[in-house]
């Protein structure tokens, strides 16, 4: 998978199952890895450090092409996936409709994964921020959406 998912994130507990300290999982969906890689650390930078939700990128293909892959999507949210919820950011159309056939077919990414409808970049930080800050799955999905608000001029 591309990215790692940085500090925060929790490890195994003592059945073996995911732990994440019951925040918000973040996935960030590009068509390049690289682009997810960057704003992955982007957002972890700005989100002032210290504890921070989970993030993972998943971005381009397995083969390092241009593209998205359904298999990096499920692996990155069952990554981030403490429990409670994964808000999935994307970055262009088709990768809408990606994360929307994975959520419809509801066997592959983990029970509260929520396509956020967000900008990428700032979307991706106003999101980790608020997960960090222990919201939950509607509060990062707000705080997302609210930065297509923010102004530039």
């Amino acid at each position: 998978m591309s990215g790692e998912s940085g500090e925060g994130i929790g490890g195994e507990g003592p059945s073996g199952e995911r732990t994440g300290g019951g925040r918000v999982g973040i996935v960030l969906v590009s068509h390049s890895a690289a682009v997810a890689d960057a704003v992955a650390a982007l957002a972890r930078g700005l989100a002032g450090g210290g504890d921070l939700a989970p993030v993972a990128a998943a971005g381009g293909t397995p083969d390092g092409g241009l593209g998205t892959s359904t298999g990096l999507i499920a692996s990155a949210a069952a990554e981030v996936d403490g429990g409670a919820g994964v808000a999935v950011l994307v970055d262009l159309g088709s990768a809408v409709l990606t994360v929307k056939a994975l959520i419809a077919e509801g066997d592959e990414l983990p029970e509260g994964t929520r396509l956020v409808d967000a900008p990428f970049v700032e979307g991706a930080v106003a999101a980790l921020v608020t997960a960090s800050a222990g919201g939950d799955l509607d509060a990062v999905t707000a705080a997302a959406s609210e930065a297509y608000a923010y102004r530039k001029e």
